[in-house]
Parts: structure tokens; sequence; C-alpha cells
């Protein structure tokens, strides 16, 4: 387990919308580098950087074409180099995007693929043994090669499945086993295509649809835990500082596989969900936890946290999100003082936080806007940073009509700027509470976490890290709670009186104690 992540506070930066140096429009690493200090007051000590690969961005660079070369509008292999060299001397390690699952279509693999004559990479994706042959429980595209045979897709129609192999054959004219010499080479390629990166100065990977490799795999699919386990073997063995986190939202059986932390995502009855994102099917009326409607249960999220949680107790960790870049800000949902008790509570919790650029000024997510590059629904969370009151409000000299997506001009748009004068603003809220993280090994990721008080459909919620309450009324009542503690408020949200017997907290509020 690579030690610095026990202290680790990750930014998660989507490279086209974070800062533009050559005024085209388009992010790039040379803006990166140039906000590192920024990113580095903030209390961030490391960076998850979407991905920034040669693609033809059918899918926003999820679909890659050359895995061992930087896109040329975010700049060269060199400043990438140049990059992970800074953010190391500022202290701040960098985790690039890892996508394993798919390529795009015009990859170099694929093109060899798709030929008729066999070839040594025939065997690298997934395809029918005859353009007959499409069983329908599979996502085929049909009768486009010369190759005599239908491809499977992982996602979009660019985005050939590289071949892992199946757990379960139901189809053995073409389906191979994970064992296959041809699905061994997929394995082989992608450590290739780590040990190239870290080799560069990277310091791990974030794993795009970890769980996605071998198909016809369910539960705890064990083929794809197979793949991981033997990788994580390859990094501890070379890379023991390296570190690896999975898109995969299943702590126990990630963890297990070989990651360091897996994500909580917004998925179905997941425990992210539950705290920031459910909606009453019927009504549509918001009942998450963090709603100041006050309809959400905090139980339903403990009774798969706190299993979460001991399943994975020394061997790894979960990470909050504020958001990111497939999921919808909070702000489309909460208020901003929603935002700021929902976001602060992530960097008081157990395991590896991450804060998505622009949640820290309460950016907003943008209704309306034509999907860009694969983004759909997603893509009003994929905006320029909103920096200051500059033209594109800093984030480009470009012309507004040749930004990658429009910045958000209305009347209350947020920025940095603004938010640095405000002592009450998310963006200094989040300072502190970062800063308390780090100067306190109870609140980072390996301190303990104990309820102190959860009841069904009931507030304020209650729990203890090591020599730390932390207390959380984020509904627009008054709540009470039994608590004999007593000690030093350290950081606050609004206010919360003790009386011995009794925690009084006021509308919106969120308290972390340090007992005596």
């Amino acid at each position: 387990m690579p030690n610095w992540l026990k202290d680790a506070v990750f930014y998660e930066i989507y490279p086209q919308t974070f800062c533009d140096s050559n005024g085209d429009g388009i992010g790039d690493l040379e803006g990166i580098i140039s906000k590192l200090d920024y990113v580095r007051s903030l209390g961030c000590n490391a960076i998850w950087l979407n991905p920034i690969y040669d693609s033809p961005f059918m899918d926003a660079g999820y679909d890659v074409r050359d895995y061992y070369k930087v896109a040329e509008r975010y700049g060269t292999n060199d400043d990438a180099k140049r990059l992970f060299r800074t953010a190391h001397e500022k202290g701040i390690k960098i985790l690039l995007d890892l996508v394993p699952g798919h390529t795009s279509d015009q990859c170099e693999w694929f093109k060899e693929s798709k030929k008729a004559a066999p070839n040594q990479y025939s065997g690298r994706y997934i395809w029918t043994d005859s353009v007959w042959e499409a069983p329908p429980q599979y996502k085929f595209l049909c009768g486009i090669t010369d190759r005599d045979g239908n491809y499977l897709v992982n996602f979009f129609s660019s985005q050939p499945a590289l071949n892992y192999g199946f757990n379960n054959i139901t189809h053995p004219a073409w389906q191979k086993s994970p064992s296959d010499p041809d699905c061994q080479a997929t394995v082989e390629a992608i450590k290739d295509i780590m040990r190239f990166w870290l080799d560069m100065g990277c310091d791990g990977f974030r794993v795009d649809m970890a769980d996605s490799l071998v198909k016809n795999e369910d539960g705890e699919k064990p083929e794809t835990c197979k793949i991981w386990k033997g990788i994580r073997k390859m990094l501890d063995k070379d890379y023991p500082e390296a570190a690896i986190i999975s898109e995969w939202c299943n702590p126990k059986v990630s963890v297990g596989a070989g990651f360091h932390s897996d994500f909580y995502l917004d998925h179905d009855t997941n425990g992210y969900r539950i705290l920031f994102r459910d909606k009453d099917k019927k009504t549509g009326e918001c009942t998450a936890v963090f709603s100041k409607n006050g309809k959400g249960d905090i139980t339903r999220f403990l009774k798969e946290y706190l299993d979460d949680l001991k399943g994975t107790k020394g061997k790894g960790y979960i990470s909050f999100i504020t958001c990111n870049h497939d999921t919808p800000r909070m702000t489309r949902m909460f208020s901003q003082t929603e935002a700021k008790i929902a976001y602060s509570f992530v960097f008081l919790m157990p395991g590896v936080p991450f804060l998505y650029y622009g949640d820290e000024i309460g950016m907003s997510f943008m209704e309306g806007l034509n999907s860009k590059e694969g983004g759909y629904s997603r893509t009003g969370t994929r905006t320029p940073m909103q920096w200051d009151s500059t033209a594109n409000c800093g984030f480009s000299s470009a012309p507004a009509s040749q930004l990658y997506l429009p910045v958000d001009t209305s009347a209350d748009a947020v920025t940095v700027e603004a938010c640095q004068k405000d002592p009450d603003s998310i963006l200094n809220t989040l300072r502190t509470v970062i800063a308390l993280r780090h100067e306190n090994e109870d609140l980072q990721a390996d301190g303990d976490f104990e309820v102190v008080y959860a009841e069904k459909e009931t507030y304020p919620f209650i729990f203890k890290r090591g020599s730390f309450i932390i207390a959380v009324n984020p509904t627009a009542k008054e709540q009470t709670a039994p608590f004999s503690g007593s000690g030093e408020t350290v950081f606050a949200i609004g206010t919360a009186e003790a009386d011995g017997k009794t925690l009084t907290m006021q509308p919106q509020s969120l308290i972390v104690i340090k007992l005596k």
C-alpha cells in the first residue's frame, strides 16, 4: 500500500475545460501546470487527470487511439513529463486515467484486428466467427469490416471491446477463455502501457470501468479480479508507490482484487445516491440525506457503508467524491449551503476523498447544452472552470464562440476570484476542513469511524473519528440528539450547543468537536 494515500486528497481535472494556455478554446497541460499552486492551496496533494491520450474524441478521450501519446490539443509527451515533475516539486501526485476495457475504432490495434488476414491483433478484440453471427444479448457492430465477423463494443459504437475472454462460454466457436494466449496478450499490453507512464513519472491510475474486462461474469467477477491481482503483483514488485483506484463501486470486491481504493458512485441504491441524489420515484421530491427538506434516512446509507468499511479495513479504502465528470453537480439539486455541508462531509469521512474541479466554488450544472464529444446528459458538468471576472471567466483568451463548451455567464455565476474574498464561501470552507484533515491523523484515510447517533428517518447524524465528534444537520429545522461529550469546536458551519445531555443543532449546520 503506497503510504502517501493515507493523507491523500485528490482533485479531479477534466483537461478540456480547466485552463487554456494557448487561446485555442480547449484546456491543456500547460494550463494545468500554471494552476498547480492553486490546487495545492486547496489542500489537495494529488490529482486525477481524465484521459489525455491521443484520441478522435468521440467519447471525450475515453476512446483511445494511441495509449503512448498525449493528444495534440493538450500538448506533448514532454509536456506530460514536465507536469509530473512540476507537480512532484510542489508535493502533488498525479494519477492518469487508464481505459483498459476498450479502445477507439481508430486505434492501430483495431485497424489490424479487422483485417481479413490473420495477424497478431486478430484476437485482441472480441469477434464472432461469422458476419451472420450476432447474438442479441451482446452489443455487436455488424457487417462493416472486411473481416468475416462482427465485433463487440463496450459503450459507444466507436469503442470496440478488448478481449479478456469469457467466464461463462456460451458460444465456443468464438468466445475464448481468459487463459487463452490472445486474452493474456491483452493483459500484457495493458501492463506495458502502465509501465510506460509510470516510467514517465505518473504516480498511478484511476481505472475506467475496472470491472468490465472479462465478459459473462456476475457477482464478484472472479476472472476480472484475477487479472487485477496480477497487475497489483506487478506494481507491488516494480512500482510499490504507485496507486490504482477503481471505477467499480463494489469496494469489498475491488479492494480484494488488488485496488487501493474504490469509488462510491451515483448508482441505484448505492450509498452515494442515498446521501446526495435520492429522489422519490413518484413525486420527484429530493429524499437525499443531505437535502434541507429532511426526508433522508442515514440508516439506509450506514447499512451498506459499515459493511463495506469492515470488509476493506486494513486492505484498502473507499473513495467519496463531491462529483465527477459523469455525474450532475450537487448544485443541480442542492443550494450553495446544502452543497457546502455535503462537500465538507466528504472530507471528514475515512478513505481517500476526491474533489471535482469547480465544486470548491459551487459551480452550477449547466442545463440545456448540446452534447459535446459524447457527453450527452453529462455535458453540463464539464463546462469551463470559472477563475475570475475577465473574458470567459479567465478560462481562455479565445473568442467565446470557439470555446470547447460555453462558460456560465449567468448573473450569479461563481468565480475563484470572488470566492477568495468571501470567508464564508464554499472555497474557504473547504480549505479549512481539508487543512483540519491534514493536521489530524484521526480524520485521515485510516482513522476509525464509529456511529454515535443515527436513527431511522431522523436527524442529526453524529459519528466519531478518534478524538473527534462530527455532527451533521443538513435540514432546514433545528434538530436535537442525546449527547454527553464535551470539547472544543474546531470547525463549524452554522451553530450547535451541547448542555451535557443534549446536542441542539441549528438548521443547516455541521460541527467538528475535539473531545477533551
